[in-house]
């Protein structure tokens, strides 16, 4: 009897293992997005211009906590200038949700940076929202904002 009733915990266990791993795991389309997301966050560490070209686009609209919002060719500029340095950035509970050709992101940023000219460090806590669109057939980032935490 006793072996009887293990015979059916354990399949209702496994069960339970893999519906919860389930929502945490992504579609093969978001595991994409997911890619890029990651490549975009290198890209924003390394300063890669040509990185973050390609990732971004045409019409993208980044906007910063403090209200600035930029447009593609402001954002390159500016996430490339060299002032300063990332020390460290996470994409902290990411969170991806395809509907169509866009797919809705969210995440918390941490992350920790040095102002090049006079060494003073700077710490940013952050919850961040981007809209990437499926463009040619390559996700591209087109809008970003974020708000302090």
């Amino acid at each position: 009897m006793r072996t009887r009733s293990l015979y059916l915990i354990i399949p209702m266990f496994a069960l339970g293992l893999l519906t919860s791993f389930a929502a945490y795991a992504f579609s093969a389309e978001e595991a994409v997005v997911s890619k890029r997301v990651e490549a975009f966050r290198i890209a924003q560490m390394e300063q890669d211009r040509k990185a973050l070209d390609e990732l971004t686009g045409a019409d993208l609209s980044y906007s910063h906590s403090e209200g600035r919002v930029e447009d593609k060719a402001a954002f390159l500029a500016n996430a490339t200038s060299g002032k300063s340095r990332t020390l460290s950035l996470q994409y902290k509970d990411l969170s991806i949700r395809v509907v169509g050709e866009v797919a809705i992101v969210r995440f918390h940023w941490i992350g920790e940076s040095e102002a090049i000219a006079d060494g003073k460090k700077s710490s940013t806590n952050l919850h961040i929202l981007m809209t990437w669109q499926r463009q040619a057939g390559t996700w591209k980032l087109l809008s970003r904002g974020s708000t302090k935490l």
